[in-house]
């Protein structure tokens, strides 16, 4: 099976992370396993990793590429969110360090017939998991035009949102839109000629939004994240890496309220809600891609890496 997913930033993962002979990690998001590897081979001889994936292609890939681990790695299928069950029905009651790469993998991008590109006719689906009901033809073909621009404003920060959204309910009154570049020429029409962006094609917000939301990835990032914070062990690290603004806000945002502590108002003498900080963020400011990575990789160039040790 051919499955291309190259990991973002290997090295930094490593240095970020730093695992270690005996720990026991998680990677949410196994997609080629390429990160998983390198951390399976850096906690050689007895380190173990539980990885998760919603896609079944991408388990079946990793299930391949890691058979030479045996029992040190253990694969899941699901969402990362779920790991906190997960995790206790293994009987894990804690880690040493986890990795979130959010968002789609280069091979869901690449492979046509998922739908994820608005360079390809497909059908119009971008489920992570193909196994699950409701895809993006679903919202496009079933929500009413509010609901719709709500979706393709937050999730895709799209300023054509309220547009766009009226232009498919008038399209789809000739019939359902079931194709991505039925999509696209949608959307192409809706945003005047003059407004479209040089380096950006005028179909990516709403393509990320509609991902977003079939996927529920923001919820699945916040349940995730909390739950993988909580099974920290002391000194454990987490890393996470994000491709947009919404994750990557989502992130900074539940890093500094762990890493705060107290939260009493600031007219108050002292602390009387005993909070006490249980982070230390180790990047003040996220991690980006060197330049000769991204000239090799440009799909690397959005990404941005946060890490944190538990106290």
């Amino acid at each position: 099976m051919t499955f291309s997913h190259r990991p973002v930033m290997p090295a930094e993962v490593l240095e970020y992370l730093s695992p270690r002979p005996g720990g026991v990690y998680v990677d949410g998001t196994l997609g080629g396993a390429g990160h998983a590897r390198l951390i399976l081979e850096a906690a050689s001889p007895d380190g173990m990793l539980i990885g998760f994936d919603r896609d079944p292609a991408a388990l079946e890939v990793a299930r391949e590429r890691l058979a030479s681990f045996g029992e040190r790695f253990r694969p899941v299928p699901g969402n990362f969110s779920e790991m906190g069950r997960v995790l206790a029905e293994l009987g894990v009651d804690g880690v040493d360090g986890f990795l979130l790469d959010v968002g789609v993998s280069s091979h869901q991008l690449d492979t046509a017939e998922r739908g994820f590109s608005f360079l390809t006719d497909a059908p119009l689906d971008m489920r992570m998991n193909t196994l699950v009901p409701g895809t993006a033809a679903d919202l496009v073909n079933d929500l009413d035009e509010h609901e719709l621009a709500r979706i393709i404003k937050e999730y895709g920060e799209e300023r054509w949102a309220r547009r766009i959204a009226s232009f498919i309910v008038k399209a789809r009154v000739d019939g359902p839109i079931e194709r991505t570049l039925q999509l696209v020429d949608i959307i192409k029409g809706a945003i005047p000629r003059g407004a479209w962006e040089e380096r950006i094609h005028p179909a990516t917000r709403t393509f990320q939004a509609l991902r977003i939301a079939v996927n529920d990835e923001l919820g699945s990032l916040e349940r995730g994240l909390e739950s993988a914070l909580g099974l920290l062990r002391p000194g454990g690290r987490g890393v996470v890496i994000s491709f947009h603004s919404l994750e990557d806000r989502i992130v900074k945002t539940m890093f500094r309220r762990y890493a705060q502590g107290c939260t009493c108002p600031k007219e108050l003498p002292r602390c009387v809600c005993g909070g006490v900080p249980r982070l230390r963020i180790l990047t003040g400011r996220p991690v980006m891609a060197g330049d000769a990575e991204v000239a090799e990789n440009p799909r690397a160039r959005s990404a941005k890496l946060r890490a944190a040790e538990k106290l």
